[in-house]
């Protein structure tokens, strides 16, 4: 059920910069309690549901140059995962499996019983965990640029090359489960989320009023211990994925790569968990493919799509084939 109290400030859709012409228009800021927890939600548009998760460091804001043209054709519901932004903060509970059953949770409030999912970066590990927990509730899943889901295939050794060790660093420090990654990273947000949107975006810097937005967004002490959540829960959600890669994804599954980031790791990395698996790989993007190439992310989502918003459940659409194939290209 919707909470009477209103989401305000900047993590809200009223208090967000720079968002698309006529944004407030179609979408609206609610308060969404679950029963264990209070999440927020930027909903908006008309059709099936399409539950978008968005990854770390960011919270809704980064599907916002996507989700005016998603509205045309869905229900877009873009969550701020547990820990982040204006949803609730509790101190446990980040592993992928109860992050995923918050999600359900959401979507049971709101009254949908099926729906499709976008999930980026930790989005893509929650939402694999959502399909895979969740399998008659998840019509298809789109998953965007890491390289699969932890455990699911081999982890990469302690000792990797060095530009490759530059983009994963901060899975180990993110990991330690103690203060000293608070305490190091608090007064310093500037300096380390920086390095993250830098050496992911492939060298296309996001603008800086994004940036901006979501070092402020981080500064918050909460929303800082937050982040660091489902990387300190990491161990349990390895022993998860374990059990959940013994049972492939039936339904569709699209992997989106952008070509200076992970590209076809993006749906290799699925590969070994799901029966039917596409990769599409967007040029010149980076990590954040929302951001740096939100049309030709939308072009790959809306092929993808169509026959779950035509009502066509799992069948495949050809319209995708040809999208992945020109994006690969």
């Amino acid at each position: 059920m919707s909470s009477t109290v209103s989401p305000e400030g900047p993590g809200s859709v009223s208090g967000a910069p720079n968002l698309p012409a006529g944004f407030t228009d179609t979408f609206t800021s609610r308060y969404i309690d679950t029963g264990e927890l209070r999440l927020h939600a930027v909903i908006g548009g008309e059709g099936p549901p399409l539950l978008l998760v968005h990854g770390w460091p960011e919270n809704w804001y980064a599907w916002r140059l996507l989700m005016p043209a998603l509205a045309r054709d869905f229900e877009v519901i873009a969550v701020d995962q547990r820990g982040i932004g204006l949803s609730d903060k509790p101190q446990d509970g980040y592993d992928a499996g109860t992050l995923a059953g918050d999600l359900v949770a959401l979507m049971d409030a709101l009254g949908h019983e099926r729906f499709a999912v976008v999930g980026h970066d930790t989005g893509y590990i929650i939402s694999y965990a959502l399909a895979a927990d969740h399998p008659d509730r998840v019509d298809r899943v789109a998953l965007a640029e890491i390289p699969g889901p932890p455990g699911v295939g081999p982890s990469p050794p302690l000792f990797v090359p060095g530009p490759i060790n530059d983009r994963l660093w901060h899975i180990p420090f993110n990991r330690v489960n103690d203060e000293l990654t608070e305490q190091l990273v608090r007064g310093r947000e500037e300096i380390f989320f920086g390095y993250e949107f830098a050496i992911q975006g492939g060298g296309e810097k996001l603008p800086d009023y994004a940036l901006r937005y979501y070092f402020d967004l981080f500064s918050d002490p909460d929303v800082l211990r937050g982040g660091f959540g489902l990387y300190r829960a990491w161990d349990s959600t390895l022993a998860q994925n374990e059990q959940r890669k013994s049972r492939p994804l039936a339904m569709p599954v699209l992997a989106i790569g952008g070509a200076e980031s992970w590209g076809e790791e993006a749906g290799n990395g699925m590969k070994p968990a799901a029966a039917d698996v596409q990769t599409v790989v967007i040029p010149g993007a980076g990590h954040w493919v929302a951001e740096q190439a939100p049309e030709e992310m939308l072009e790959a989502l809306t092929a993808f799509l169509a026959p779950y918003h035509d009502g066509e459940g799992a069948a495949q659409d050809p319209r995708l084939e040809a999208a992945a194939a020109s994006k690969s290209r």
